[in-house]
């Protein structure tokens, strides 16, 4: 049984011990100081005392302008992950997904979206099973990280754009 709550500052020591970023990318410290400007929600999965997992809500969408311009106001759940592997296909992903499609809700939103790499087919059959869609919207999904010898890598991942359209949030109460 996982927890879903937002990260809190206090989390990131946590977080970086049991979920490490990528080499020196401090990538749970960004992602916390876009949910403290209110751009995202940073959400933790919880087994216990320890993260097992994360994703984010980026409230204004997703940042590839194919994606933006075809699915304006739709939020996107990114960087969802469950670690240690392990723990993968026991419901966790699941449960993140599902605490984002309902923050969505609350917020008003009648869609959310999300992009899955071309090459990681196991995520898609999750998100299509969950009743996401595919949209024919392809993109490079763009990011980098810092090697543990400070090394900045670029990487430009081919992806498409798969949307879910969520139900009124009627009387659902935030958890």
């Amino acid at each position: 049984m996982v927890g879903i709550r937002e990260c809190r500052e206090e989390d990131l020591e946590l977080l970086e011990s049991c979920i490490p970023s990528p080499g020196r990318t401090r990538r749970h410290a960004a992602r916390f100081e876009q949910q403290r400007r209110g751009l995202t929600t940073f959400l933790i999965a919880w087994a216990e005392t320890a993260p097992v997992g994360t994703g984010q809500v980026l409230w204004h969408g997703c940042a590839a302008p194919e994606v933006r311009q075809l699915y304006p106001n739709c939020p996107e759940l990114n960087g969802l992950g469950v670690w240690p592997p392990e723990l993968r296909s026991q419901g966790i992903g699941s449960a993140i997904i599902d605490a984002a499609e309902g923050l969505a809700r609350r917020r008003g939103h009648d869609r959310i979206g999300l992009g899955v790499d071309d090459d990681n087919q196991r995520a898609a059959d999750l998100y299509l099973r969950l009743g996401y869609q595919e949209t024919g919207c392809r993109y490079l999904d763009r990011y980098h990280y810092i090697d543990d010898h400070g090394t900045r890598h670029e990487v430009v991942d081919p992806a498409r754009f798969l949307v879910k359209q969520l139900g009124r949030a009627g009387g659902v109460q935030p958890s």
